[in-house]
Order: C-alpha cells, then structure tokens, then sequence
C-alpha cells in the first residue's frame, strides 16, 4: 500500500518514559514540513500528468495552462524553523528520450575516462622516456670518466714500464762494463807472473 501525506499526519507513536528519546513536538513539527512539500510534490506532479495528457491529446500547451489546477489544501500548521528540501518533482517523458539521456551521459563518461587514461599514458611515457635518457647520459658520463681513468692509468704503466727499461739498459751496461773492468784487471796481474791470463783459459 502507497503512503500517503495523511499517513504521515496520522500516524501515532508510543510514547517511550523514563529512556532517552527524540523531543515529540520537534517530530512532529518535522512531520508538518514533509507532508507540506510532499503535497506540493503531489500538485505538481499531477498538473505535468494534465499537460502531458492535453499535449499528447492533441490540445495546445496554452489551452491546457489555462486548466484549473487543483488546489492545494495544507492542513497542517506552518513550518517553524527551516523547511526540508522539497523532492525534485517526478519527470514524466519518453523512456526512449530517458535512454538516450543516459547512453550519452555514459558515452560522455566512457570518452572522459578514456581521454584522461591517454592523458597519464602519455604521461607516465614522457617520464620513463626522460628517465631514460637521464640514465643513458649518466651511463655514458660514467663511461666517459672510466676511460679516461683507465687511459691515465695506462699512461702512466706505459711512462713506468719506460723507466724500467732504461733502468734496465744502463744497469746491464753498468754491469758489463763492471765486469770487464775487473776481467781486465785480472789478465794484468796474471800477466806478468807468467800465469796464464784468464781471457785464454775462456773465462
């Protein structure tokens, strides 16, 4: 069974003692407002019902303006503090119109979704495309510096391994010269004792 503005009015709740509840006039002054703008909502409704029904009738919108609305009797006392929102009244049309309505909100929805997925996809690439480069430039800095590093490094092995063969070349000559000086003091003094010198015994 539909509820009614009079169901509202005439309802009756027990009265709870001795606990915790909400204040009764304060209820039912709330009660007061939402049958008002419930019957408002009433009104109205029915007066697009008549027009929709004139205009589909064939009638002209101005002949079915000039139908009586149906009065609205408001027995309830007035509100006393700030009136609830009146509903939205009921929309009475096409459901094809209805469906359409909705498809394109969806469809607006889906190509919004879908623009703003691009939006971050072409996002998030710009950025892993920058990180990429960041990195290469970083990878090849580094490259940069190793190589230099190493051809300082090189460089200086090289310079040493030079050193050590001059080392080497004047330590042999000093060395040989060394020894034939002392070969050549020992054929003089073997010489004039009739010894027989080194160098014949091939020493």
């Amino acid at each position: 069974m539909a509820l009614t503005p009079d169901d509202v009015v005439t309802k009756q709740f027990q009265h709870v003692r001795f606990k915790e509840g909400f204040d009764p006039d304060e209820v039912d002054d709330f009660l007061d407002e939402i049958v008002v703008e419930w019957r408002k909502t009433i009104a109205e409704n029915d007066e697009l019902k008549a027009k929709l029904a004139a205009y589909e009738s064939g009638e002209t919108p101005a002949a079915a303006a000039e139908a009586p609305a149906e009065p609205v009797v408001v027995d309830a006392p007035a509100p006393v503090e700030t009136p609830a929102p009146a509903p939205a009244p009921t929309s009475v049309g096409d459901p094809a119109a209805a469906s359409a309505g909705i498809i394109e909100l969806a469809q607006r929805l889906h190509d919004e979704h879908v623009a703003e997925g691009k939006a971050q996809r072409d996002q998030l690439i710009s950025e892993a495309q920058s990180r990429a480069s960041a990195i290469v430039a970083e990878a090849e800095a580094k490259g940069r510096d190793e190589i230099a590093r190493l051809e300082k490094e090189r460089a200086a092995l090289e310079s040493r391994i030079s050193e050590l063969n001059a080392f080497e070349r004047d330590y042999r000559a000093q060395l040989r010269s060394y020894i034939e000086g002392k070969l050549r003091d020992l054929d003089t003094t073997a010489t004039p004792s009739g010894s027989t010198p080194v160098s014949a015994i091939g020493l």
